[in-house]
């Protein structure tokens, strides 16, 4: 198949998602093109028959914002025009899903597009009432609509009042990358420190602040340090926090980390405390390499951590939180045993039981 895949080329899980199925479809041997506005952070150049197609947006005096939507449309047909494609899939409804929609009016109609709904593009941008009648729109303009998860499903019906059909295909995770480190955890690798770990793009909706209150109560009764990972508008008020709780020498500001399983691999807990989250990439990373994860109870993340792989605590309740990952923190044997729990959990979202799915959902649009 010839596959044009459009996302954003950031750290988000969406951007991250549609670049690994991109290049696990180029290494079945499908012809994969991807259309963003930068080289996305997951890309790579040595996979044979990945492509890379930049949009390029021009900025006139009159546009106050540049009109991304219309120069990705634009670009959409191009590759379709050049290269042949057969089915693009499109991850975040705004814009892709309008971009692609505008793409195939242009070409009269000849355009197969699927949408994949992340979260965010539904919880938040879709339901702005700026953005949510082009949103019901694209979506049920689509060839084929998936969610990952079953939450995001339902709440994008109950947010539109559709009944469009949505097939929940759930994020996944190279087991093989993301698998524990060699040093092991902290009742392996011989030492008192718990290494605690958050990892997100730091914006508002993932309370990064009440990470750092929850680690905080770790911290008051354990040695413990906690690595942040990522960038976004909110980390100099989680690190505020941080100074104010007294145990900003326990915290660890990383940056956007690549690869990001470098940090995972040793840490002992994962938290996040986010007010909505449709999967929860990141801590399914973070099970993958036999991480216990401690999160608000909110969104799809139950149905990631199932009954093992994590504890949940109420959302804006740090301190529950912190007593949560002290549970697993102070109890070796509790530890051990959260820790191959997490990682077989992880096992049943492996990357190619998960992108065959998406493999065939190609096909079928292809063939209707």
């Amino acid at each position: 198949m010839k596959i044009g895949i459009v996302c954003y080329p950031t750290v988000g899980g969406s951007g991250v998602i549609a670049t690994e199925v991109a290049i696990l479809a180029a290494q079945a041997g499908h012809e994969v093109h991807l259309v963003s506005y930068d080289r996305p952070t997951r890309y790579r150049d040595d996979v044979q028959g990945l492509h890379y197609h930049a949009v390029d947006v021009s900025a006139y005096p009159l546009f106050r914002y540049p009109p991304y939507d219309l120069a990705l449309a634009t670009r959409m047909l191009e590759v379709k025009e050049e290269l042949g494609i057969d089915v693009f899939h499109v991850h975040y409804a705004i814009p892709h899903a309008v971009s692609a929609l505008l793409a195939r009016q242009m070409n009269d109609g000849d355009l197969k597009f699927i949408t994949t709904l992340h979260g965010t593009d539904i919880t938040v941008v879709g339901a702005d009432r700026a953005y949510a009648r082009p949103t019901q729109f694209a979506i049920e303009s689509s060839d084929a609509v998936t969610a990952v998860s079953t939450f995001l499903a339902e709440e994008t019906a109950r947010v539109f009042a559709t009944n469009y059909p949505i097939e929940v295909v759930p994020n996944f995770v190279d087991t093989e990358r993301f698998q524990p480190g060699s040093r092991g955890k902290f009742w392996a690798r011989g030492e008192d420190e718990r290494i605690v770990v958050h990892a997100s793009n730091f914006r508002p909706v993932k309370r990064a602040g009440d990470v750092v209150r929850a680690f905080a109560e770790i911290a008051r009764q354990l040695p413990a340090r906690l690595l942040l990972a990522g960038a976004g508008p909110d980390l100099d008020h989680a690190l505020a926090i941080a100074s104010d709780l007294g145990c900003s020498d326990r915290v660890e500001c990383l940056g956007a980390v690549d690869p990001i399983e470098t940090v995972l691999a040793d840490a002992d807990l994962f938290l996040s405390a986010s007010e909505t989250e449709s999967f929860g990439l990141s801590m399914l990373e973070a099970m993958s390499c036999g991480v216990p994860c401690v999160s608000t109870d909110v969104g799809g993340i139950a149905e990631v951590l199932g009954e093992s792989g994590g504890l949940l605590s109420p959302l804006g309740e740090p301190r529950v939180m912190g007593r949560l990952g002290l549970e697993l923190l102070s109890d070796v044997d509790r530890h051990r045993a959260a820790s191959r729990a997490a990682r077989e959990r992880a096992k049943e979202f492996a990357s190619a039981r998960v992108v065959d799915r998406y493999l065939d959902l190609y096909r079928r649009v292809i063939d209707a």
